[in-house]
């Protein structure tokens, strides 16, 4: 055996590995001004620190109670890594989290995200973590920080995952639900989604492979629209809107519908021995659903625990209150519908359907 040693290899760097510091720098760069553009009170949505700060007495409040929320955009991500396709994603990312936290009547104070990949896309990664700070931006609520993680070997080539964390306050005493407050006969007042939202995209993707579609075909249920263009509209911010409404006094429950439709999700603002009735017929969901449904036969029950189906959030107030409160969403330019009531229940909150969706 020679003794003989191989000359050792000298000048290893991280890039060799697979991890270029100089587009993470690149992106950073690239992001700050569209992070500045989210500043707040309480927050001047410096990047760069170890730790983002939040001023919570500059932001106004007195005795607040924080609300958390965490959330990623699901498998609807792999349909815009497929069409390449990202301005959308970052206001999901957003959405599904102050959205959350709006539900408590609580205000979205500011927002963290976290964007992995095998390698890092600099415009791709730019793209959708601009749409972040836009989303937060429209929400109130200031980007102050993030992961951009660089992780050859762990995501497949041109894959990247999302996560986003959100924090927001609202003052003791104002919590939402009031579960007290709620009684039979309270209104449920629906306002309407923006169509899918981030739910359900497992099944979707498998009705799409069913039908042998791929996502630059024509959309079968929305005109002039690809398939990808229309699968891939972004989740509803509804923080302006709902605290309007919350302001404008009467709500005695939000209710987002996100995975687990109206089935799982309304209970979940409910008291023990009370039920929603909800009216099936009172509003039209949007043509993606009646797609779904008809073109890989899904069932109603389905539909109804896997997506949203035209309705993206639910008001609880008194009867007294529902006109008002669905003038209030009005006019912060929402779409509102009477879909159903609170009524006595025996035992878990669940909710009750009345007649069938109605599916064009």
């Amino acid at each position: 055996m020679s003794s003989e040693r191989q000359p050792r290899r000298n000048g290893t760097t991280y890039k060799d590995a697979g991890v270029d510091i100089e587009a993470g720098d690149a992106l950073v760069a690239r992001i700050v001004p569209a992070a500045k553009a989210t500043r707040r009170p309480g927050a001047d949505a410096h990047l760069g620190g170890f730790g983002g700060l939040f001023d919570l007495a500059a932001a106004g409040f007195k005795d607040p109670v924080l609300v958390a929320s965490t959330d990623g955009v699901g498998t609807k991500l792999k349909i815009a890594i497929e069409s390449q396709q990202f301005t959308g994603i970052g206001q999901d990312l957003v959405a599904m989290c102050v959205n959350d936290i709006v539900v408590q009547g609580a205000e979205p104070l500011f927002f963290l995200d976290y964007y992995a990949s095998g390698k890092l896309d600099v415009e791709a990664a730019a793209t959708v973590i601009e749409g972040i700070a836009q989303a937060c931006k429209d929400s109130g609520c200031a980007l102050i920080g993030g992961e951009t993680a660089e992780m050859p070997g762990l995501y497949a080539k041109g894959d990247f995952d999302l996560a986003g964390f959100a924090v927001g306050a609202v003052e003791r005493g104002h919590v939402l639900p009031k579960l007290g407050d709620i009684r039979a006969g309270d209104v449920l007042v629906g306002i309407t989604s923006s169509g899918l939202h981030s739910n359900g995209y497992s099944l979707v993707r498998h009705v799409v492979s069913g039908a042998g579609l791929a996502y630059g075909d024509p959309a079968p249920f929305a005109k002039d629209m690809t398939l990808a263009d229309a699968l891939l509209v972004p989740t509803k911010l509804y923080v302006t809107s709902a605290l309007a409404a919350i302001r404008a006094g009467g709500i005695k429950a939000l209710a987002h519908i996100t995975g687990g439709g109206i089935t799982e999700n309304l209970p979940r603002v409910l008291s023990e021995n009370l039920d929603a009735d909800i009216d099936l017929a009172a509003w039209t969901p949007q043509p993606v659903f009646s797609w779904l449904a008809k073109s890989a036969g899904v069932a109603e029950p389905e539909m109804l625990r896997t997506f949203n189906c035209g309705v993206g959030l639910i008001a609880v107030v008194s009867s007294n209150d529902a006109d008002a409160v669905a003038r209030a969403f009005q006019n912060a330019g929402e779409q509102t519908f009477t879909i159903g009531q609170i009524v006595t229940g025996d035992g878990e909150p669940k909710v009750r359907y009345r007649n069938a969706l109605r599916l064009t």
